[in-house]
């Protein structure tokens, strides 16, 4: 082989190792843009779900909004939510505050069983209760203070914070329902009681609650919710299904004229 051709051979082999350390480099580059960028979106990722975990906590309440019916409790603890002169049909809800069910019977059907006592259409009874008191804690915990809590609230701000209750319900297992947050939600809500505050943290409804439970017991009710319809149970395909609840509901007082 000629000088000329080894020279020629040499400058292309050298252009051929360039290129393939050029492609090498561009190769690492835009592996170090891949990894950088899932870093980047599991920072992300990891900061909303701390943000989200937060919020679930000690998020701020806020107060219903709405035509809602007037709201009274009973002596017996019970919330009434109906219009003056209403008093059938009677729709009893047994719920505890730490049931996953009872979060998803009240964002399905919450807002109809609302809007009908508002139209005059039915009365409602609200009976929370301890269900979960065999359980280990935080469950057991969770669903006295809850109850607790519930029942130290007026009846006029009783609703908003049955609400927060539900939207802060801590997930079956984690702590939750602090008196801290317990004590913050009312008076987002507005309750200016000025016992609400002690009433939650030293307990003072547990009495009550136990009698509420009893009472749910003595009902035969085992498990939430627990949806009676002027005495009779409804199945979960009623309780579920907004149409068919209302439909429920208007078949009675349709039968009770």
């Amino acid at each position: 082989m000629s000088k000329a051709a080894r020279e020629r051979s040499a400058r292309e082999r050298l252009a051929s190792e360039r290129k393939r350390q050029a492609a090498r480099a561009k190769q690492r580059r835009l592996l170090a843009i891949v990894l950088g960028s899932v870093v980047a979106v599991a920072v992300i990722v990891v900061g909303t779900v701390l943000i989200i975990d937060r919020q679930g906590k000690n998020g701020r309440a806020e107060p219903h909004t709405g035509a809602v019916a007037p709201l009274s409790r009973q002596q017996d603890g019970s919330i009434v939510m109906a219009n003056a002169g209403v008093a059938k049909p009677t729709l009893e809800i047994f719920e505890d505050f730490q049931c996953p069910i009872c979060k998803q019977f009240e964002g399905t059907s919450g807002d109809t069983i609302v809007k009908l006592a508002a139209e005059g259409k039915v009365k409602v009874v609200y009976r929370p209760f301890h269900l979960f008191g065999q359980m280990e804690d935080p469950v057991k915990i969770n669903s006295l203070r809850s109850a607790e809590a519930a029942l130290c609230v007026p009846a006029p701000q009783w609703l908003s914070y049955h609400d927060a209750l539900y939207k802060y319900q801590p997930r079956e297992g984690d702590k939750g329902f602090s008196p801290d947050d317990l004590v913050k939600w009312g008076k987002d809500v507005g309750v200016k009681d000025a016992n609400f505050e002690k009433c939650v943290r030293d307990e003072q409804k547990k009495p009550q609650v136990d009698a509420m439970t009893k009472y749910a017991q003595q009902r035969g009710v085992d498990s939430t919710p627990s949806v009676f319809l002027d005495g009779k149970q409804l199945q979960g395909g009623e309780i579920m299904n907004p149409g068919a609840l209302r439909a429920a509901i208007e078949g009675a007082r349709a039968a009770g004229k």
